[in-house]
């Protein structure tokens, strides 16, 4: 009893190394990614008169605005990736591990029957994030840090991703006929005519996207555990797997969502911001919009380019995050 006594601040005091290592996990995955989001963006907010698909995308926005065209709006990501990225896997850390102590804590990991009712695997787990007291979560419980996770970090990631749809649908190659010269102008003008409420545009549609982390860490937890047990691969190896596997069974479920915000981030705020006539005041009627415009199809436009960044970068994201983990005393 001692003993769980003391493991328990242990293991608490180590919280800091998820938000730490969730700063390189927002870096790799920017550089990585970033040219597949512009696309993808860019196809979620036009028709297909402006772009007939991805490949087209990238030749026109290369060919008109330079490889520099496929990182606009790439300031705000790469400061709030790594933000991000540090508070949404840190809480995640914090998470799993309350959860497991105050609701799962009688359960066992399905690949350890051995271990007696009351006995906790501290030297197990199937990531080298979870916690040792988070080792026997079971996949839907690292499902539901997921989601807690997700809710904690839509409220800083709701301004970073609506700053960064509004500067990627800017297709001027030449910047006096952009509405905003760049991410500071963006927030500087929105705040100026909208308030802090403008700033947040869209976080009721982030808090809904990223409700599908269940789905992200849930199967996380799966396919680690499968690699881990089923396979010889190292750490790295099972990370960087696990990590792109589960980030396309996350975008396979939530990528209707992801168009609706977009569509309701980019939605012309109107008053003095004089940049048009908004077209939306909620988001079913956003979503009834893409309905209308493009039938079922119209809620999977972009999907290839997403589909596509989703491995590398999130693997790469995961491997730089897990070996950070590891590295951290």
């Amino acid at each position: 009893m001692a003993a769980d006594q003391k493991q328990r601040p242990a293991e608490a005091s180590k919280n800091y190394k998820g938000f730490v290592a969730g700063v390189f996990s927002g870096i790799a995955k920017l550089t990585v990614g970033h040219p597949f989001d512009t696309v993808k963006v860019r196809l979620q907010t036009t028709d297909s008169t402006r772009f007939s698909g991805p490949l087209q995308c990238v030749v026109q926005t290369i060919r008109n605005e330079g490889v520099r065209g496929l990182y606009k709006g790439a300031t705000p990501p790469l400061v709030g990736w790594m933000f991000m990225d540090s508070v949404m896997l840190g809480s995640l850390t914090v998470y799993r591990r309350l959860l497991a102590e105050h609701v799962f804590y009688r359960h066992l990991t399905p690949h350890s029957p051995s271990i007696p009712q009351n006995t906790k695997p501290e030297k197990e787990g199937p990531i080298a994030a979870t916690s040792h007291a988070a080792a026997h979560l079971p996949s839907y419980g690292h499902g539901l840090a997921g989601i807690m996770a997700g809710c904690t970090v839509s409220f800083i990631a709701a301004p970073v991703e609506h700053v960064k749809s509004r500067l990627q649908i800017q297709y001027s190659a030449k910047k006096s006929e952009r509405l905003y010269s760049g991410p500071l102008d963006c927030v500087r003008k929105i705040y100026g005519a909208h308030g802090v409420r403008g700033i947040y545009k869209g976080l009721f549609a982030t808090l809904l996207f990223r409700s599908f982390f269940f789905f992200w860490w849930g199967s996380y937890d799966v396919f680690s555990r499968i690699l881990r047990d089923r396979t010889s691969l190292s750490a790295p190896a099972i990370n960087f797997w696990a990590g792109g596997l589960s980030a396309q069974v996350f975008w396979i479920t939530s990528y209707p969502s992801d168009v609706v915000k977009q569509r309701v981030m980019t939605d012309p705020l109107g008053g003095k911001l004089n940049d048009g006539t908004p077209r939306f005041k909620n988001w079913w009627q956003a979503a009834q919009a893409v309905y209308r415009e493009g039938g079922a199809k119209g809620y999977w436009r972009g999907f290839l380019p997403c589909f596509l960044r989703a491995f590398p970068a999130n693997a790469m994201a995961l491997v730089a995050f897990e070996g950070v983990m590891r590295a951290l005393p």
